[in-house]
């Protein structure tokens, strides 16, 4: 892909991920794991074209406050936290302890509604592939990969299409490849790299994955009852 290159969408921006994990040799069983919300419409068409199962990968930001689209650090499903210090010890401790306590109440009622009954995802012995729309201060997504890291995936891939160069180094240190289509000399906001960036509700999550959940059912039938 050329550089500086301006994605019109999540959908078709995932399309080009996809094109591009279909051409690296991935171990199967393979399981998409989306970073909601953004990152779900990206990781909808890569689990499709790559013809695998579809699930998200629970994480939340620990914005600091009076900035929070600025990362202090991030949480994940299997009481992960990770900690940027810099930026962490410039705020009381008890004011950090109160973020990450109100991002894990989140965490948990996006939880039940993503999940809507399902049972606990189960990534061992999988070869994961971790979407997200961007990486910014790659926080959320380091906490991503030490989730699936606790959870035994087998390998984890980190996937996205646009990154800062940040955010890739720190990636590439815990992840076992990272894919990336846009890595910017500068990146501000990773809504600046689409088009159209449109907030997503959690209807828009829960939509897509029984959509994908509906594809896997149907695929399973066509091959005798057989769930990847």
């Amino acid at each position: 892909m050329s550089s500086e290159q301006i994605f019109p969408d999540r959908a078709t921006a995932g399309i080009a991920l996809g094109r591009e994990l279909q051409g690296r040799l991935l171990r199967p069983p393979l399981l998409v794991l989306g970073l909601p919300r953004g990152g779900v419409p990206v990781a909808y068409e890569v689990a499709q074209m790559l013809k695998a199962p579809l699930d998200v990968m629970l994480v939340r930001k620990i914005g600091k406050p009076g900035w929070p689209e600025l990362a202090i650090g991030a949480i994940a499903s299997g009481n992960i936290l990770v900690h940027k210090p810099p930026l962490e010890k410039e705020i009381p401790a008890e004011t950090f302890d109160r973020l990450v306590e109100e991002q894990r109440r989140e965490l948990e009622r996006r939880e039940q509604t993503y999940r809507g009954g399902r049972p606990s995802l189960e990534v061992k012995g999988k070869t994961v592939i971790l979407v997200d729309d961007g990486l910014a201060t790659g926080s959320t997504m380091l906490a991503a990969v030490r989730a699936a890291r606790k959870a035994h995936a087998a390998a984890i891939v980190v996937a996205a299409p646009v990154a800062s160069r940040e955010a890739l180094d720190l990636i590439r240190a815990e992840a076992d490849r990272v894919v990336i289509l846009q890595t910017p000399e500068v990146l501000f906001a990773i809504g600046e790299w689409y088009q159209h960036f449109e907030q997503l509700e959690d209807e828009d999550v829960t939509r897509l994955l029984a959509r994908a959940n509906q594809r896997d059912l149907t695929a399973a039938e066509e091959h005798g009852g057989r769930v990847r």
